[in-house]
């Protein structure tokens, strides 16, 4: 179900503008219909009035969460469970760091880099926009109105440019009526060039997100081997195309760089990053690797990560050292779905890299 699905159903059922952007946002605030200043029976038209419930009901089956598993550091690893029985991850980061929460906008992913348990599946299907908003009303509920839901990072599974229609129709509803600052919503992508094509084509009504840009080496051919199915962008070439949206929307790329023990965490990198960052509107972060027992990549030793953060400093990068959240519930993306997945699993779709330009 998409977003523009739901609207077309509301206006069909006598909905104005002022009708369906309630139900909607009291949909993605998690909030009852009922609710509110005004009556529903002396506001809503009779027709949608009637359906409401059934309205409610669907939106209400569109995910559910499958189980939960809370980690040490105050973040939670949900399973959810979509209505067709495929299942996605949720991830509720730790509350201080903003409370945030990670979602998912494919069922498995086409990408297929070599570190992450998620593209050793590839790709079963799209999620529409309905469900991907429906991973933040889950998250909401799991919250509770006590703690608000501030930032909501498209890092989970899936590339959203391979989906993108859907994640920007989703990004449009949660940076309007969903109540998210719009530099609060971070499309992550590995660089794609219909993502840059389409975020330079939003209109002034449109929300606008913040970038985030898996990078992860300086090295072209390297690139090339951990992100097998990425477009063949150079990193410089990436950094460019970033460069150009950070100055147009005024928001710092984030740069993100799974570190790697032996693979990207060495000086040369370091020099790398320099080179590419040094001058730009961005940030880098550099996220310790979440080990996968059926992979053979490693997190490197905290030291040699906290050195590498020191020497970009001191080479005038930005760089925040990140602490990967929940490592002791399944971390790696995908982990926890695979887990889950029964023998003789649905057959992944093939995804034709794009080249730029």
């Amino acid at each position: 179900m998409q977003v523009s699905d739901i609207r077309q159903r509301l206006r069909a059922l006598g909905a104005l503008p002022l009708h369906e952007e309630r139900v909607l946002r009291r949909w993605a605030l998690a909030q009852p219909q009922e609710g509110g200043r005004q009556r529903l029976d002396a506001f809503l038209p009779k027709p949608l009035l009637q359906a409401l419930p059934g309205i409610v009901a669907e939106l209400d089956g569109l995910a559910r969460v499958a189980s939960a598993h809370p980690a040490a550091d105050g973040s939670a690893r949900l399973l959810v469970a979509l209505a067709d029985g495929q299942t996605v991850e949720t991830v509720l980061l730790p509350p201080d760091r903003a409370q945030a929460v990670c979602i998912s906008s494919q069922v498995g992913c086409a990408v297929g880099c070599v570190f992450c348990m998620t593209g050793q599946g590839g790709l079963l299907r799209q999620m529409g926009s309905a469900e991907i908003v429906a991973q933040v009303v889950l998250a909401r509920q799991q919250l509770g109105p006590a703690r608000a839901l501030r930032k909501v990072v498209f890092m989970g599974m899936g590339e959203p440019a391979h989906n993108l229609d859907a994640v920007l129709e989703a990004i449009q509803l949660l940076g309007t009526a969903g109540g998210i600052a719009h530099k609060q919503l971070v499309l992550s992508t590995v660089g794609d060039p219909r993502v840059f094509e389409r975020l330079a084509a939003l209109g002034t009504g449109d929300v606008k997100p913040a970038l985030a840009l898996s990078l992860h080496t300086s090295k072209a051919g390297l690139r090339d081997e951990l992100l097998p199915r990425a477009p063949r962008f150079a990193p410089q070439d990436l950094v460019d195309a970033g460069e150009v949206y950070a100055r147009a929307s005024g928001y710092p790329i984030q740069y993100q760089w799974a570190l790697i023990d032996g693979v990207n965490d060495g000086d040369d990198e370091v020099d790398g990053i320099a080179r590419l960052l040094a001058g730009r509107y961005a940030l880098m972060n550099l996220i310790p690797y979440n080990a996968v027992a059926e992979l053979p990549y490693r997190r490197p030793a905290a030291e040699r990560a906290a050195e590498m953060a020191r020497a970009l400093h001191r080479r005038g990068v930005l760089t925040k050292l990140r602490q990967s959240a929940g490592q002791d519930v399944e971390a790696g993306c995908g982990q926890l779905r695979a887990r889950q997945l029964p023998v003789g699993a649905a057959q992944p779709l093939h995804w034709r890299p794009v080249a730029p330009g």
